[in-house]
C-alpha cells in the first residue's frame, strides 16, 4: 500500500505541521492529512497507509456531532473553490476546505482518567495543570469528574502543561471561561458516544480559532486518534494502561527500542507495528460508522 508524505499544491503554504499540510486560498484554508506520524514530537520517517484518509474522515464525522455545541471552521467537502477542483480526485478523502481563523495560542486538553503526562504530574504532586486531585488514585483510574487542563503550543519540541490561570493571562478572562466550558462539554458528548460503541474517551485535546468577525470556532481536528487517547472499555482496570485505538500502540514500541533519545531523526518502524497502528486506527473509525 502506497503512503503520502508529503504534498507541493501550487498555492501559498500557510503552514506543515506534523501531519498536515495546509495552503492559504485567502479566507479559506485547504487542510490535506497526509500519512505522516509522530510520536514525542518527532515525525516518523514511515507513514501509516490511509491513516490521512481515516483523520479526515473520523473528523468530519466529529464536526458533526458536535456543531450543536458549537460552530467549527469545517466547510464540508461538496463545493471546492475552483482553483482547487483540479486536484479534488488525487486529494479525494484526505483534503477539506475550512474558514480561515486566528488560532488561540493554547491546546485545550481535557482528562477523564489518568493517563499520560497527568499521571506524571499526579505522582509528583497529586495535581494535574494545577487542579488538585484525590490521594490513592491509580494510573488509568477515572476521575471524578472530567478535568479541564490546557498546554501551551508549541511549533517545535514539546508543549507545556500550564494552569488555568495562566491560559486566562494569555487569552483573557471571557475567552478562558468559554473555551473550558466548551472544551468539557466537547468530551462529554465524545465520552458519550464512544461509551455506546465499547470505548472509552480517556482524554482528547481541542483547538479554537476567532473568525473574521470574533466568533469562536472549533478547528483542527477533533477528537481523531491523532488527538485522544480511546481505550477498550471491556478490557480497562485501573493500575494498567488498557489496550488503545490510537497511538499509544506507537510510543510502546519506541520506548523498547534501545538508545533512541526521543530526539530527530527517529527510527524507522517494523511493517508489524505499522500494520498494528492502521488496524487500530481503522477500528476507532469503523466503531463510528466512518467509512473510507
Amino acid at each position: 500500500m502506497s503512503v503520502l508524505l508529503s504534498t507541493s499544491l501550487p498555492f501559498p503554504i500557510f503552514r506543515r505541521g506534523k501531519v498536515r499540510d495546509v495552503y492559504d486560498l485567502g479566507s479559506r484554508l485547504l487542510i490535506v492529512a497526509t500519512d505522516r506520524i509522530s510520536a514525542f514530537d518527532c515525525i516518523m520517517p514511515d507513514g501509516i497507509p490511509d491513516k490521512g484518509r481515516i483523520l479526515t474522515a473520523v473528523a468530519a464525522y466529529w464536526f458533526q456531532a458536535t456543531e450543536d455545541l458549537v460552530p467549527n471552521h469545517f466547510r464540508g467537502q461538496a463545493h471546492w473553490p475552483t482553483e482547487v477542483e483540479a486536484y479534488r480526485e488525487a486529494l479525494a478523502g484526505r483534503a477539506v476546505v475550512v474558514e480561515k481563523t486566528r488560532p488561540l495560542p493554547v491546546e485545550c486538553v481535557v482528562r477523564g482518567y489518568l493517563a499520560g503526562s497527568g499521571w506524571k504530574e499526579y505522582q509528583a504532586g497529586r495535581a494535574v495543570c494545577g487542579v488538585p486531585l484525590p490521594a490513592g488514585l491509580q494510573l488509568a483510574d477515572r476521575l471524578p469528574q472530567p478535568i479541564f487542563t490546557p498546554a501551551t503550543k508549541a511549533e517545535e519540541g514539546h508543549d507545556e502543561n500550564i494552569t488555568f490561570e495562566r491560559m486566562a493571562e494569555l487569552l483573557g478572562n471571557p475567552i478562558a471561561d468559554r473555551v473550558r466550558e466548551l472544551s468539557l462539554a466537547l468530551y462529554q458528548r465524545g465520552a458519550q458516544l464512544a461509551a455506546e460503541r465499547g470505548i472509552l474517551l480517556a482524554d482528547t485535546k481541542f483547538e479554537f480559532g476567532l473568525d473574521a468577525d470574533g466568533q469562536l470556532l472549533l478547528i483542527d481536528e477533533a477528537l481523531t486518534p491523532d488527538s485522544s487517547r480511546y481505550w477498550l472499555a471491556d478490557r480497562w482496570a485501573p493500575g494498567q494502561n488498557p489496550p488503545s485505538l490510537d497511538k499509544q500502540f506507537l510510543r510502546d514500541y519506541l520506548e523498547t527500542i534501545p538508545g533512541w533519545d526521543k530526539q530527530p531523526p527517529a527510527p524507522h518502524l517494523p511493517e508489524a507495528v505499522i500494520e498494528g497502528i492502521r488496524a487500530r486506527y481503522l477500528d476507532l473509525a469503523g466503531r463510528f460508522g466512518v467509512q473510507l
